[in-house]
């Protein structure tokens, strides 16, 4: 047996008896460090005639890859054998009682939601959605939103990659509002319509009170002999059951918006309780939401005869009115996912909205 060879069986041999994975890494350095022995045999090579290279270099490299190929077999086993053992004495009993109770809370998001479904439910109004990828045209072209109107640029909207298939194509982009819905209802369906279109949408920005995903709700009637008559008492009615007071103060400033003609920016009355604002009252004024009646341009590009059907439109944040409700002050910590921040905002899943009982928990 020559030297190589009674140095491969030594060396196979510290591997197998290794017995965890600090003794067998000081195997590796002793054979494959910078310093190892086999490290030392490659080193000598160069010194060597091509004729001797081109015998004892295979051998050597054959050591090297022999030695190594078994520590990386070895440190398996011992990784996996310390892993069962390891998870052999990690027990649960799961007889033993919970010291905390172990459900969750609904996120005040998804409870605003519940309470603008039941409110508008009892106004008649059905609840629609859409897909959250839209194109151009349902997104901003139906909507009368001309294509210098700023809210397009990059800088407000989220745009998808163009595919290299769908040449010609309209443009994809995540929905900077669920306005979109509106126009796939009226699309869709035949008048009377009466939806609240809530979801997730997408605006390129983001401080205490923006982030790029946001929740909205928009509400959309098209019917006959429609009026801003309507449009007031219908918001004044839902902000009167969502807030539950009966002091609610609106003021309807005129305002512009594309897709509506008459166009109103609603505020609402507060009052001042303890440094804090709180709905209800009239000491001060806030914007709350946006609304007008729908544009003729609108109907027309969803196939219908603005001469004889009409329509109002609002819109307004989920996560505003909930900050409003219930004395958030930041609107980041919605999406931070944290279980502090939850168990203390956060709402029993037995808290279920209803008029009877009044929408808030």
């Amino acid at each position: 047996m020559t030297d190589l060879d009674q140095m491969r069986a030594h060396m196979l041999t510290a591997i197998d008896a290794a017995a965890g994975l600090d003794a067998l890494d000081a195997v590796r350095v002793e054979a494959l460090g910078k310093q190892g022995r086999v490290t030392q045999m490659l080193k000598t090579l160069g010194a060597m005639s091509a004729d001797q290279r081109q015998v004892e270099g295979p051998r050597i490299q054959g050591l090297r890859t022999a030695v190594a190929d078994a520590i990386a077999a070895r440190k398996e086993t011992l990784e996996r054998a310390a892993l069962d053992a390891r998870l052999a004495s990690e027990t649960l009993d799961m007889t033993l009682p919970a010291d905390a109770p172990l459900t969750g809370t609904i996120h005040p998001v998804s409870q605003v939601m519940d309470e603008l479904a039941e409110i508008f439910a009892d106004l008649g109004f059905a609840v629609a959605t859409g897909p959250e990828i839209e194109d151009d045209w349902h997104n901003f072209t139906a909507l009368n939103i001309p294509e210098s109107h700023p809210a397009r640029a990059m800088h407000d909207t989220f745009y998808c990659e163009p595919q290299a298939s769908t040449n010609g194509a309209a443009r994809m982009l995540l929905r900077t509002h669920t306005s979109p819905v509106q126009i796939r209802t009226m699309l869709s369906q035949k008048p009377p319509i009466r939806i609240i279109a809530p979801g997730r949408t997408y605006r390129s920005d983001s401080d205490a009170t923006h982030t790029p995903m946001f929740h909205q709700v928009e509400g959309l009637v098209i019917d006959k002999g429609i009026t801003l008559g309507h449009l007031k008492w219908t918001l004044e009615t839902f902000l009167k059951a969502f807030f539950e007071r009966d002091d609610i103060a609106l003021r309807l400033r005129p305002s512009y918006f594309p897709f509506t003609e008459p166009s109103a920016e609603v505020d609402v009355g507060y009052t001042i309780v303890k440094g804090k604002r709180v709905i209800g009252g009239s000491e001060g004024w806030m914007e709350v939401l946006g609304s007008g009646m729908v544009h003729r341009k609108v109907i027309a590009a969803c196939g219908l005869d603005p001469d004889e059907w009409q329509g109002f439109a609002f819109g307004c944040g989920i996560d505003r009115l909930a900050m409003l409700k219930y004395g958030m002050d930041d609107l980041r910590p919605f999406f931070d996912g944290d279980i502090r921040w939850l168990k203390h905002y956060g709402f029993s899943a037995l808290d279920v909205p209803t008029l009877s009982g009044g929408v808030g928990a």
